[in-house]
């Protein structure tokens, strides 16, 4: 098999050189991720300069743009045929509820998606970062399951995993996205020179994480596995604007 493999924290996180050992036991791997943390990027693409790529010692390429660009790169310009797979990761920190809005991380494996590639995004759902190879383990098992039994179209998979030994782990569940209030306030402050800056507040207060979110899952020491779309018409409004646009 052959992955591509990006993320949001950068070439040097450690999250992505345990996902790169992980997968290289199962197939040729390819890196291409961005030169610094780009964690919040989204799905941006960069139009406004080139992007280049280079080539670090450890043999991972990155790139001076977003994740979003780096598996577009990669998939239309650098590799000579499409890889299997996607995967993003392993970030460090959850990626779950709407928080997968902003995720960089969710983001690359969109991309790899779009382009008609099945793709997961992995992340430790803690900010200890003690236990990656849980994570790891846990993409073994993904891609185990993918050579034995192949997606008949492409997925789009956003995978959470408790920062917990894996013997602590207490199953895996195939869950729906929760909900989060709304994000705390900016944080004011100033400058050196006496400039006011802002600082992006916290996120929200979890607000739908009952059963069957990936929310609940992880509160409850569990893999959450989500999968995801990229349809986002209000199917619901669609005759309700039209009757109100046309009364």
């Amino acid at each position: 098999m052959k992955f591509l493999i990006s993320n949001d924290d950068g070439y040097n996180a450690e999250g992505i050189a345990v996902l790169a050992r992980t997968l290289a036991r199962h197939g040729e791997v390819i890196v291409v991720a961005p030169e610094r943390d780009r964690s919040g990027a989204s799905n941006s693409l960069t139009l406004d300069r080139p992007l280049r790529v280079r080539e670090a010692p450890s043999g991972f390429h990155y790139v001076n743009g977003t994740p979003t660009d780096c598996v577009h790169l990669a998939v239309t310009g650098l590799l000579d045929s499409p890889p299997d797979m996607v995967f993003s990761g392993i970030n460090h920190g959850p990626n779950a509820g709407d928080d997968t809005l902003y995720s960089g991380t969710v983001a690359a494996a969109t991309e790899g998606y779009l382009l008609g590639i099945p793709s997961v995004a992995v992340s430790l759902a803690g900010y200890s970062g003690r236990h990656f190879a849980t994570a790891a383990g846990i993409v073994d098992r993904l891609v185990e399951r993918f050579k034995a039994d192949p997606f008949e179209k492409p997925v789009l998979l956003n995978v959470n995993v408790p920062d917990i030994p894996p013997g602590d782990l207490a199953g895996t569940r195939i869950t729906r996205l929760g909900r989060r209030h709304a994000a705390e306030p900016v944080i004011k402050a100033a400058d050196p020179r006496g400039q006011t800056i802002y600082w992006i507040g916290p996120v929200g207060k979890e607000a739908d994480a009952g059963d069957g979110t990936d929310f609940c899952a992880l509160a409850n020491r569990c893999v959450s596995i989500t999968p995801l779309m990229i349809d986002l018409t209000a199917h619901s409004q669609l005759d309700g604007l039209d009757t109100w646009l046309n009364p």
